[in-house]
Order: C-alpha cells, then structure tokens, then sequence
C-alpha cells in the first residue's frame, strides 16, 4: 500500500491522476497540497491547504513516509508574466523536490514536463528553457526513481473553457488531425494514466517523450 504526495490536482491532469489514486486499491493515502481547499472528501485524501508554494517548512511533517510524488503543478505560457513563469515553473518544482527529498528517502518522484523541454537550457523558448531547468535539478537531487513526461497537445477529455484562442482551435482540429499524425498530443485522461502507471510500475527511460506515453497504453 502507497502513499502518494501530489501537487496541482486542481488543474487538468492533476485532478485525473488525484482521482486515479483515490480509486486505486494499492494506495493507503493521498497528500494532496493545494491552494485552496478542493471540496473532495475520501477516507484516503488528506489535503492540505498551503499557499506559499517557497516556503514548505510549516507543513514539512507531511512530506515524511512518501512513496510517490506526482508533480502536476504549472501554468499556461502567456497566462503569466515571464519572471512569474520562471518562479511556478523551476523555483515552485525545486523547493517541493527539496522539502521531500530530505524528508523521504526513497520516493518516486512523477513529473508533468511538456514536448520540447531543453535540457542543455539553451532554447530561445521560455517554456523549453525553464521545463529544462526544472527537469536538471529534480535530476540533481537523485530520488529513487524520477520519470519526467513530456505530452503534445493534451485533448481534454472532460469538458472545459479553454484558456485562449490557440488551445480553442487545437481542441477543435486534435481528432481530425491525430487521424494523420498520431503523435501530435495525448487525451488529458490517457496521459493522467500513463503518469499513474509508471509511478506505481516504474519504466526503463527517464524521460518520456510524447511518443513514448502514448505506447505505454498501446497508442502506438
């Protein structure tokens, strides 16, 4: 029996893979850190309001005993300014992998990345750059596993508002398109259950490019 620590379950993917684990039969308990208090109730779920996403000392007791860490915590580019993108991105990542790497010594650490994350920090992409560096220092920290994934376009697979006009017009071409070319994106319930798996059975690649999630279901 597991005990899962997760982070961005109000969001899209983070709100699949919280339900996934509350439902699963190998879980024991699930931590989910969140801004704002959810609403959800389940003998599992001990959720914790906490807003200072820098500062996790006041409630470093909870980040003891983890067995697996899901990270679905991230913003839009656009939907923030750039140093505000740089801080929920890299600084937010790291100072969660930080309190929990001293506190857990042997989790699993499960990251939601995005397609083009650059690990050598060179790109001219502000979400490339940061989702790499991001990636580099959660590496640095040496958890028993860590497993970072790296989606296309995720399909909503529950109905949502999109967040602005691009997202509207790739929601409306995905299916049409994927008929073409499979390895554009990903279902946002298929990903969650990739994230899911992978975290509870390991893989043998670290990082997992869009293509290589997609197989993992039998997509490809």
């Amino acid at each position: 029996m597991k005990n899962i620590i997760i982070t961005g379950s109000s969001g899209m993917i983070g709100a699949l893979v919280l339900q996934k684990c509350l439902n699963s039969n190998d879980v024991n308990k699930v931590t989910s850190i969140v801004r704002k208090a959810s609403g959800i109730k389940h003998v599992k779920l001990n959720e914790i309001v906490h807003t200072n996403f820098l500062d996790y000392n006041p409630i470093s007791e909870v980040f003891k005993d983890q067995d697996i860490a899901f990270y679905c915590m991230g913003v839009y580019t656009g939907a923030v300014s750039r140093d505000e993108f740089r801080k929920i991105t890299v600084d937010y990542t790291l100072a969660f992998a930080k309190m929990l790497r001293s506190k857990s010594d042997k989790t699993i650490f499960c990251f939601l990345s995005g397609q083009g994350a650059d690990q050598t920090e060179k790109s001219k992409m502000m979400f490339a750059v940061d989702k790499g560096i991001a990636e580099n220092g959660l590496k640095k920290m040496q958890f028993s596993q860590f497993y970072t994934f790296r989606p296309g376009y995720i399909y909503p697979s529950t109905p949502r508002v999109e967040t602005n006009f691009t997202y509207k017009i790739m929601k409306v071409l995905y299916k049409p398109v994927s008929f073409i070319y499979p390895n554009i994106g990903i279902s946002s319930d298929n990903l969650a259950s990739v994230i899911v798996k992978v975290g509870y059975n390991g893989y043998p690649k670290s990082v997992l490019e869009n293509k290589d999630i997609r197989s993992i279901i039998g997509l490809v």
